[in-house]
């Protein structure tokens, strides 16, 4: 799925302009020219890859609890749907280590990363690619007991059909997952002593529109609220659980996440830019450029902070 085409998200990201997918992600859900712009996912892959590994005890909690909902034991093959670089998928292998695990995703590249990360961590005889644009070859991905989606769902239009179709594809007794909300990424105070405090708030504000115009233009979009037990149940599946799981990595954070959020910011200064009043786009500026005293490679008040909601339902 790729947004604006067929609709793809990553793991490990927030979606929309800052972040390095769908989402997707988390983070940290990337849009780099704004409004109907079309993502280049290959070149996006090492984001991808570093924001989904920051997130990574998150997604092992999570995958440890839907452990509590689906025996490992009965799980004999899970497809992680917007795989991205398999970040996940290959967490998901080792969580649940008698099943085949798919990352399924549209773009070559990212699956090529997903079949280098598994093979590298041992996991290449359980792990395979499929490459599938969603939703119209949502039939050809096979039989699953888990189906994961992380943050990639809100990327096709009508999305009570897609949870239908994903219904479909679930063994009884199956389970689907879906990582959907959350908490907005954040790295910096409130106050960060240059330009009117509560940038990230405004930014938050500028992204809800980002989104609601994204959704508004996928192929067949269909307005419905984020119900999940509502949507769930009128998919034929039994609602099973929500839990949201916490990234936390406080102050002073690692260089990784330091140059994430560089990336994240680079690209909501691109993305979102021109939504933003001058000011906060000389706060920005300020915050990219490295010579400056309250530029992101200086700061020591610059922390990553998110939360990942997880939805899952039966087939009965």
């Amino acid at each position: 799925m790729t947004q604006h085409r067929e609709p793809h998200a990553r793991h490990g990201h927030q979606d929309g302009p800052a972040s390095g997918h769908a989402h997707g992600p988390g983070p940290s859900h990337s849009h780099a020219h704004g409004d109907g712009a079309e993502l280049d996912w290959g070149r996006l892959a090492p984001l991808l890859e570093r924001q989904a590994e920051v997130a990574g005890t998150a997604y092992r909690e999570a995958a440890a609890w839907i452990g509590t909902l689906v025996p490992a034991s009965g799980v004999r093959r899970l497809l992680d749907v917007g795989s991205g670089p398999g970040v996940v998928t290959a967490l998901l292998a080792e969580a649940f280590p008698y099943a085949e695990a798919v990352a399924v995703d549209a773009t070559p590249e990212l699956l090529e990363r997903a079949r280098g990360r598994a093979e590298a961590q041992g996991l290449g005889a359980r792990v395979s690619t499929l490459r599938a644009e969603l939703p119209g070859e949502l039939g050809t991905l096979g039989e699953a007991d888990l189906l994961w989606a992380g943050n990639s769902l809100h990327h096709i239009g009508d999305q009570g059909a897609a949870l239908a179709g994903f219904a479909e594809l679930l063994r009884p007794g199956g389970l689907v997952a879906l990582v959907e909300g959350g908490l907005p990424l954040r790295h910096l105070p409130r106050d960060i002593g240059t330009g009117r405090p509560g940038l990230e708030a405004r930014i938050d504000a500028e992204h809800a529109g980002w989104f609601a115009r994204m959704r508004a233009e996928l192929p067949g979009a269909t307005a419905e609220p984020d119900d999940w037990r509502a949507l769930f149940t009128a998919a034929g599946l039994t609602p099973a659980g929500t839990r949201t799981f916490l990234v936390d990595v406080p102050a002073p954070v690692p260089q990784v996440v330091r140059e994430l959020a560089v990336s994240h910011f680079e690209r909501l200064r691109e993305g979102l830019g021109d939504h933003l009043d001058a000011e906060d786009r000389a706060t920005l500026d300020r915050l990219l450029d490295p010579a400056d005293a309250h530029s992101l490679l200086r700061r020591t008040d610059l922390f990553h902070l998110t939360a990942h909601t997880v939805h899952t339902a039966r087939k009965g």
